[in-house]
């Protein structure tokens, strides 16, 4: 029967694994995820289960394999660096076809880092961290409630595509303690055969190897192309994703985990001060919601996209891989440890945006100069304010599309009264300078630019 409890994020993990029919778990501690296998060796013998306190990380993985080549549905957890000391069995597993279910509660890092929460493990975790070409079915939950889900659900999707399951945590989703409704406990009875699994079922049967060991190339080959039709089947049907108040949002800011809940709140903040903002988050991190990112950024309304994490940029190229260039994907993170406030995000956004404010008398003509020396790029900030408006700059035509489109976002308007025009036009020259510096003007007209006469 479910029920409603009161829980630490890593203990309703482990408590997620159980009721989903995990009956063997190997790890070795590491803070922040600790309270995983304290809780794993307390209630695993409870239902007839084993806990294994390996003598290191890599023992723990290596006897995850073992269990899960044997059929048994298998979890293991650490924490970035343990999970780095991981690599070698998840490659061994991958390779192997094996389902398991793995989870890193994300510290800081490089190194031993800190024990504070973080996101930079991103790439280890979608692109690979060990050897060879494998990929996983990667999850990023940003509430307890949605650990419980996603670990819950984690070993049926692992022996679906005979992978393992990968739960990206972090050391802040870990320790907070959330109300969850926790679900019935799975019957083992009722879970479909492996025919696959080396069960040990005696002489004159057919025989079962485990093995990820392919010395003849073309049989490896074709191993490496069966696996990619797994990925492929993954993508195909695994996607999951979150939007919040996209519909006629301008700026879209993406992130995944508990960040996302920080940049929600921030979403909301910015809406309440009468900026169009929505949130994109990505549940699954591999297979990437790509079709749904990508809808976004070819819609009109979207005019820039804000990626944000705890690292020193690694979800970000992702976002920007999608987007490919048709806005402009800016980034903002914290790292070491720290953790951003919705505020900080509302004013990395909001500050850009009413920078300039009604002075200038706006809708405005803008021009830029970039070189020369440093009273020569006035010069030709002025002299970009007498070209005809609508007439690029050719080399420059990015640039002055870009600082059109952001001045506009401000949402600052005619005379400062609110609007999407505050700026009719921006204009760029430039001259070579030196290496060492690069000089920029910049000269805003208003009411004698947007002024015309002909004399015939």
């Amino acid at each position: 029967m479910a029920e409603r409890k009161l829980m630490k994020g890593n203990e309703a993990i482990a408590e997620a694994a159980i009721r989903g029919g995990c009956r063997f778990y190997a790890g070795y501690p590491i803070t922040p995820q600790n309270e995983i296998p304290e809780y794993m060796s307390w209630r695993l013998p409870q239902v007839g289960g084993h806990f294994i306190q390996a003598e290191s990380e890599i023992a723990a993985i290596n006897m995850v394999y073992g269990s899960a080549g044997a059929g048994g549905r298998a979890m293991t957890s650490s924490s970035s660096p343990g999970v780095s000391l991981k690599q070698e069995g998840i490659s061994y597993i991958c390779g192997a076809e094996l389902p398991c279910v793995i989870i890193n509660m994300v510290r800081s890092g490089p190194g031993l880092g800190g024990i504070q929460p973080a996101q930079g493990d991103y790439f280890q975790a979608v692109k690979g961290g060990g050897h060879g070409d494998y990929k996983m079915l990667v999850y990023g939950p940003c509430s307890v409630q949605e650990c419980v889900d996603l670990v819950y659900n984690a070993f049926d999707k692992a022996e679906r595509y005979r992978l393992p399951v990968m739960i990206l945590g972090d050391g802040m989703l870990g320790q907070i303690m959330e109300a969850v409704t926790l679900p019935e406990m799975k019957d083992l009875a009722t879970f479909p055969k492996k025919p696959w699994a080396t069960t040990g079922e005696g002489f004159g049967k057919t025989r079962r190897i485990i093995n990820s060991l392919y010395i003849v190339p073309d049989e490896l080959e074709d191993m490496n192309h069966k696996l990619q039709k797994v990925y492929d089947d993954m993508c195909a049907n695994e996607t999951m994703f979150e939007d919040y108040l996209t519909e006629d949002a301008e700026v879209i800011i993406t992130a995944y985990g508990t960040v996302a809940r920080i940049a929600k709140s921030a979403v909301d903040i910015l809406r309440a001060k009468g900026v169009k903002a929505g949130l994109f988050r990505p549940v699954t991190l591999y297979p990437f919601p790509k079709d749904a990112l990508d809808k976004l950024a070819a819609a009109p309304s979207v005019k820039e996209f804000v990626a944000v994490e705890l690292s020193m940029g690694q979800y970000v190229e992702d976002v920007k891989l999608v987007v490919e260039g048709r806005k402009p994907v800016r980034f903002f993170n914290r790292t070491g440890g720290n953790v951003m406030a919705p505020e900080d995000i509302v004013e990395f956004v909001y500050d850009t945006v009413y920078q300039a404010g009604g002075n200038p008398c706006p809708p405005l003509v803008i021009g830029v100069g970039l070189g020369g020396s440093f009273d020569y790029a006035a010069v030709l900030a002025k002299k970009a304010l007498a070209r005809e408006v609508g007439v690029h700059n050719e080399r420059y035509r990015e640039l002055e599309e870009r600082i059109l489109r952001r001045v506009n976002e401000s949402g600052v308007g005619p005379s400062g009264l609110g609007g999407d025009t505050t700026a009719l036009w921006a204009a760029v020259e430039a001259y070579p300078t030196h290496i060492a510096g690069l000089p920029v003007a910049v000269n805003i007209s208003c009411h004698a630019t947007r002024h015309a006469e002909k004399i015939i």
